[in-house]
C-alpha cells in the first residue's frame, strides 16, 4: 500500500485475500520460508526465472527484459509516467522522491509529444490558421468554432 492508502487495486485485492484467508496478523510474513523467517534472495530468483521462462518467448527470455525481480519496479514507474500519471503521483506510489523520479525516470518516458503538441497547439491556435492533421477532431472543432467566430 502507498501512503495515501491506494494501490494497485487488483493487486491489494488479491494480498488482502490471501491475509484474510490464512487470517495473518499485522507484521506477519505472507511468504515466509517454510520454518519462518524471509525468503532468500536466491529463492526469489530460482523462481523468478522459472516463472519467465514459463511465460516469455525464447527471444525475451533470453533477453535482459525482466532478468531480475527489481526490474518490475522500474517498469511499474515508468509504465504510470508514460500513462500520463502526475510525477509527483508516481514519486509518491514508488517511495521516491520527485528530483529522484526524474533523475532516474524523465528519459524513459516516451510517445507523448504528439499529444502534447496537441494540447498546446489546440488552445493558442491562431484565428484562421490550421492545425496540424494530427490535432485531433475535439481540437479541430474547438478550433473550427473559434475560427468561425473570428470572421
Amino acid at each position: 500500500m502507498h501512503s495515501d492508502g491506494l494501490g494497485h487495486p487488483a493487486l491489494v485485492a488479491s494480498l488482502q485475500g490471501l491475509i484474510a484467508r490464512d487470517q495473518l496478523k499485522s507484521g506477519v510474513l505472507i511468504f515466509p520460508r517454510e520454518k519462518g523467517g524471509f525468503l532468500a534472495g536466491s529463492v526469489y530468483r530460482r523462481i523468478w526465472a522459472k516463472a519467465r521462462e514459463a511465460v516469455l518467448p525464447e527471444h525475451e527470455y533470453n533477453s535482459p527484459v525482466g532478468k531480475q525481480v527489481y526490474d518490475l519496479r522500474h517498469t511499474c514507474l515508468t509504465t504510470w509516467l508514460n500513462n500520463g500519471i502526475p510525477p509527483a503521483q508516481v514519486a509518491d506510489w514508488g517511495g521516491n522522491s520527485v528530483p529522484v523520479l526524474l533523475s532516474t525516470y524523465a528519459r524513459c518516458v516516451t510517445g507523448q509529444i504528439a499529444e502534447l503538441q496537441q494540447r498546446i497547439e489546440g488552445p493558442q491556435a491562431l484565428p484562421g490558421s490550421r492545425l496540424p492533421s494530427s490535432v485531433g477532431p475535439a481540437r479541430a472543432a474547438v478550433s473550427s468554432s473559434r475560427d468561425a467566430r473570428a470572421r
